[in-house]
């Protein structure tokens, strides 16, 4: 007869159900796993995740006034009102020439819709704007990313290649691709050149003739006639410069017509009149392919591709279409960098779980990885988050993380079947249940830890958002695969435990390994450890203090953010007043062969040529412009971009490059700038930036220039400028007492020499893709400086008077810019600080904060402020140490709630600084400087260093109940070995391949990965040696308590006990009172105070049994 099988306990709670229901659990896995499948291929894959900054513009046209006219009438009116509205984090106000832009960042998360109301509400109420100006056009800025640049170039004319460039363009937007730019081709304008003799010898003015060809250009619709069978137009369309020249101004009194034609020149400027390109000479045209936030850089390039692949072979002869500064296959290399490496450290997690657990509970915890992964993937796609460089490093960073919990179920339920006897069934569910509490605790703390990632704001808070957001979501979907999926699985592997298969055979004998570990190493150990456990507590800070001493002595270096580099230069020049355009293209020919030569040199030194692709500029800049372009012609400025190989495959940077290109430049005597510039990734500022401030204008401009000079001394700095550049020679006009009596007037002189010197917009209409512009003005000869001697004007007589008969002219320098960030008039010095060399440039930057600033400071009286990278830096800090802060006080409310105890939270955190050891050594031995993703790091450490401790001390708590505590503590370090070993190896080993990881792009991860790989490593040991002890001390703590409330229950002791504690009291005193009193040995102050604690401590310790068996004895 069949013995009878073991009657179930009935399930409880929602883990019982889903253990013991097989269908619902694989329903939830299938769910997960499908649900992350199919949104995978709808993610948009980018380099990082995209920064924007919520801004409105507010831009006022005043044409012909200079900046300080535009800064005091409107700036400084528009200003105090943007300043006062709610939820305005930045206003930057840039007062120019013809005109004034003011940027209005609003806070993160701010409805934008209502700020817009609001902005337009400040302007409409601010006082008012100069008659002459514009109304103020209010917009939201539209943030853009660059996908690539088209160039098409060949020995085409320039209209040739406009039609292909248009081509392009067209065939773009059928694509969906419409977001683009086109440069090196200038709408169409037809010029109308009125000399000023003609204008007197026929009596005519500008105005006369701008009205009649306004008229003329566009035929006017009249209507319809009333039975809607025609339609009735006025007037012709003449655009043609022989019909704009034949166009009527007057008949004159003797019966003949004055035309345009009569008083003018006629003439159509051609395509490349401002900004030309070139590539190895021949023409080209560039065509910008940008994203919005919600474009997908990956998808667009491929479309660029496919239709460059359509037309190059329809191209003539010699002529090409060519991609660069592409980032779709800079992000697609380097998403496939860390998914190679996400996939070698999930094998490596794989190889340890089969290791240590046998197959079936391996293969079901190691399902955790991919279900949680893929479930995240899915929440990450609904909230419209992106694969990025930073989500795709946090995905990696959980792989060892999110098995962690599964480890912990699946190790319990494993121990409860083969050790307690009991059925998989059982041992599942109850695994599950008794691991509930210590699981949850751990995920909410390293939920938590990861979450005071979010206080971090700024730039550096949008860069590194994806890491907790991503952390957090793979964890809450571990949670649900832990308890809800896992014990139904674990029940049926565990179900075949007894069967000894082949493949079991690596585990077992791990298992046995482990066993021996723990018995003759592990039990001895610990009891060693709790025997000494002042000494052994001593030694962990005597480390926490050496790894301190590192980092405080310089020898493991500090570098705020080490953003990796793109493999673009730029060169800008400008050129000096007077100079021509054949001059400007001059120097780019000397800057191209330049180029060539350094990029000789290299491969002469290095086997391989770095330069890619080079393409020259006339008439702009490439990059950031400079700060004296507002001020020159376009035919005075140039600029040269250049595309290097990648990063990975030289073994210097793009800044020792520039640094280079800087030494060869060539000194053309008609250069009045050039500078040179390497571009990085990502979010951040200028790596030298100084605001100036607290002083009048040129105060200021002498200040920037004083730094500039000092800076220059330095080779690793490139890039010097400042945002104050000096202006055109202003010539201020006055009325004479004549001008006024011949009818003259302020307002009416102003507009006609605006017409005249500036030209003014007849017509424009639609020419293709583009709008063609008619303008009439006076020929370049009139407009030099000295028109005041030359220009008449036409009274409102008739009568035609030379200027300088009616004003008075003085003239002032100014400036072409003036700034203003906040109200605050301000001049900002920035450039290009190599990092190649963390050491040297850790240098300049301290002797610029502590010799260079202050010493200019000093002499000018001027304020100054570090803006750009050093600004943010200063914010992370700020920010990372509230996050930490914050962080700790949520893990201690969980671990108070967990544990049931106010103390116990203090054991389990107690680790968290040691962490800190290992952190610091890594970055020594790998010979790298921290950075804020070191920071990041540690943060997130504080939260998984602890949970190791969590489930130690847990299990101590309760073998104590049932033994006495040393018992228990040994007997706890002894059983929780392997799944401590576990958690901390596949976390580690998830990271490792990272850690090996030599391309260039993910060099800025490394400080994390190095952070937690040997932070955890070290913590491992820190839980096993330090929390053991910990708990000792701490029930000598309590017993120490305890005895000193008996001992003053008993008189003959109470007074000893008094002079004890005031003997303490007195030492703890004096120590910090001497410490505080002369700003001098407060470290010392610790240690003596610390010191005598411990001894107070130790002996209480040893005499408290002893006083506590007196005062239970019975009394006689």
């Amino acid at each position: 007869m069949a013995a009878p099988r073991p009657q179930l306990p009935p399930a409880q709670g929602l883990i019982g159900l889903f253990t013991r229901h097989a269908t619902l659990a694989n329903i939830v896995l299938v769910l997960l796993i499908c649900a992350g499948a199919v949104t995978i291929p709808r993610m948009r894959a980018q380099f990082f995740p995209d920064t924007i900054s919520d801004q409105i513009e507010v831009s006022v046209q005043w044409d012909g006034a200079g900046a300080e006219d535009v800064d005091r009438a409107i700036v400084q009116v528009l200003e105090p009102s943007l300043l006062t509205i709610d939820g305005v984090a930045e206003v930057e106000a840039s007062a120019r020439e013809g005109g004034a832009s003011i940027d209005v960042e609003f806070e993160p998360g701010w409805d934008m819709g209502q700020a817009l109301d609001d902005v337009e509400n400040a302007v409409q109420s601010a006082g008012d704007l100069p008659e002459a100006a514009e109304d103020p056009d209010i917009q939201r800025s539209v943030w853009r990313d660059t996908v690539t640049d088209i160039v098409i170039s060949g020995p085409l004319g320039a209209e040739q290649l406009g039609r292909l460039a248009d081509e392009m363009i067209v065939r773009l937007y059928a694509q969906g691709v419409t977001r683009t730019t086109l440069s090196g081709m200038a709408a169409p304008q037809t010029l109308i050149e009125v000399p000023t003799t003609e204008m007197m010898a026929h009596d005519v003015t500008l105005s006369q003739i701008v009205a009649v060809v306004g008229a003329a250009v566009d035929g006017a619709p009249a209507g319809d006639v009333a039975d809607g069978a025609a339609r009735v137009r006025t007037g012709e369309e003449r655009r043609d410069p022989r019909d704009i020249a034949g166009l009527i101004i007057r008949a004159n009194p003797d019966g003949s017509l004055l035309t345009v034609g009569d008083v003018a020149t006629v003439t159509i400027e051609g395509p490349t009149r401002s900004r030309a390109y070139f590539v190895d000479g021949d023409p080209a045209m560039v065509i910008n392919v940008s994203r919005t936030a919600e474009g997908d850089a990956i998808a667009m390039h491929r479309a660029v591709k496919d239709i460059v692949a359509q037309m190059q072979p329809t191209l003539p002869a010699g002529t090409h279409i060519d991609l660069i500064r592409s980032r779709s296959e800079q992000i697609s290399a380097r998403l496939d960098l860390l998914v190679g490496n996400g996939l070698m450290g999930l094998g490596l997690v794989l190889v340890l779980l089969f290791l240590f657990l046998n197959a079936r509970t391996a293969f079901w915890v190691a399902m955790g990885i991919p279900t949680s992964m893929l479930a995240a993937l899915a929440i990450m796609y609904l909230f419209g988050m992106t694969l990025n460089m930073i989500s795709l490093f946090a995905l990696i960073l959980t792989l060892g993380i999110v098995v962690d919990d599964a480890i912990v179920v699946g190790e319990h339920a494993d121990f409860r079947a083969r050790t307690l006897g009991e059925l998989p069934i059982v041992a599942a569910e109850r695994g599950a249940r008794r691991m509930a509490s210590p699981v949850v605790a751990s995920t909410l703390t390293t939920v938590i830890a990861f979450a005071g990632l979010t206080m971090i704001g700024g730039r550096m808070g949008s860069l590194i958002k994806d890491i907790p957001l991503t952390v957090i979501m793979v964890l809450a979907a571990s949670l649900i695969e832990c308890f809800l999926i896992l014990p139904n699985h674990m029940a049926h592997a565990l179900a075949h435990t007894g069967e000894r298969k082949w493949y079991d055979a690596p585990s077992r004998a791990m298992n046995r390994g482990l066993d021996a570990v723990r018995r003759k190493v592990m039990r001895p150990l610990t009891k060693g450890v709790i025997m000494l456990r002042y000494p052994v507590i001593a030694l962990a800070v005597l480390a926490l203090v050496s790894q301190v001493v590192l980092l405080v002595s310089g020898q493991v270096q500090w570098r705020f953010f080490n953003a990796p580099e793109r493999s673009s230069v730029s060169g800008s020049f400008a050129m000096v007043n007077g100079a021509e355009r054949a001059d400007t293209q001059e120097m780019l020919m000397a800057l191209e062969q330049t180029v060539a030569q350094v990029g000789a040199q290299y491969q002469a030194e290095y086997g391989t040529n770095p330069v890619d692709y080079v393409v020259g500029q006339l008439g702009g800049a490439s990059g950031r412009a400079l700060a004296s372009a507002d001020s020159k012609d376009a035919d005075l400025l140039g600029s040269i971009s250049i595309e290097l190989i990648d990063a990975d495959l030289r073994p210097y940077s793009s800044f020792d490059f520039v640094a280079r290109l800087q030494e060869a430049a060539p000194q053309l005597p008609l250069v009045e700038e050039l500078s040179f510039r390497g571009y990085r990734s990502g979010p951040g500022g200028d790596g030298i930036a100084v605001q100036f401030s607290g002083a009048e204008t040129r105060v200021l401009k002498q200040a920037a220039e004083d730094l500039k000079t000092a800076l220059a001394a330095f080779p690793e700095v490139s890039a010097l400028e400042d945002n104050l550049a000096y202006d055109k020679q202003e010539l201020i006009l006055d009325l004479t007492p004549q001008g006024r009596a011949l009818g003259f007037d302020t307002q009416t002189l102003g507009s006609e020499l605006r017409a005249r010197l500036n030209g003014t917009e007849a017509a424009t209409y639609p020419d293709g893709v583009r709008s063609a512009a008619i303008r009439v003005e006076l020929p370049d000869a009139e407009k030099r400086a000295d028109f005041t001697e030359r220009m008449q004007l036409r009274s409102p007589d008739g009568i035609w008077v030379p200027l300088s008969d009616i004003v008075s002219i003085r003239s002032e320098e100014g400036f072409s810019t003036i700034l203003r960030e906040n109200g605050v008039r301000q001049v900002e010095v920035t450039g290009d600080l190599s990092e190649d060399n963390p050491e040297r440039a850790n240098d300049i930057t301290t002797a610029l904060e502590t010799e260079i600033l202050p010493a200019i400071a000093q002499e000018l009286g001027v304020a100054y402020f570090m803006s750009g990278q050093a600004e943010d830096e200063r914010d992370f800090l700020n920010d990372a140490l509230l996050g930490l802060g914050m962080c700790l006080v949520g893990i201690y409310v969980v671990l108070a709630w967990i544990f049931a105890s106010w103390s116990r939270p203090v054991v389990v955190m107690s680790v968290i600084p040691f962490g800190l050891v290992g952190a610091i050594w890594g970055h020594y031995v790998w010979d790298i400087p921290m950075s804020m993703f070191s920071i990041v790091g540690m943060i997130g450490m504080s939260g998984i260093i602890i949970n190791d401790a969590i489930v130690l001390i847990s299990t101590a708590d309760e073998y104590a109940l049932k033994r006495g505590w040393r018992p228990a503590i040994v007997d706890a370090v002894a059983d929780r070995l392997r799944p401590v070993l576990l958690t901390t190896l596949t976390t580690v080993l998830g990271l490792a391949p990272l850690l090996y990881e030599r391309s260039s792009e993910a060099q800025f991860l490394k400080p994390t990965v190095v952070t937690l790989v040997y932070g955890l490593g070290f913590g491992m040991v820190i839980v096993l040696l330090l929390v053991p002890a910990v708990l000792a001390v701490q029930q000598d703590f309590t017993r120490y308590l305890q005895s000193l409330r008996f001992a003053l229950r008993m008189p003959r002791l109470r007074g000893v006990m008094h002079g004890v504690s005031a003997v303490v009291a007195l030492g703890f005193g004096l120590s910090f009172g001497a410490a505080l009193w002369t700003g001098q040995g407060l470290a010392l102050a610790w240690g003596v105070s610390v010191l005598v604690l411990v001894v107070v401590t130790v002996a209480a310790a040893m005499i408290a049994p002893r006083v506590i068996r007196m005062n239970q004895a019975p009394r006689r």
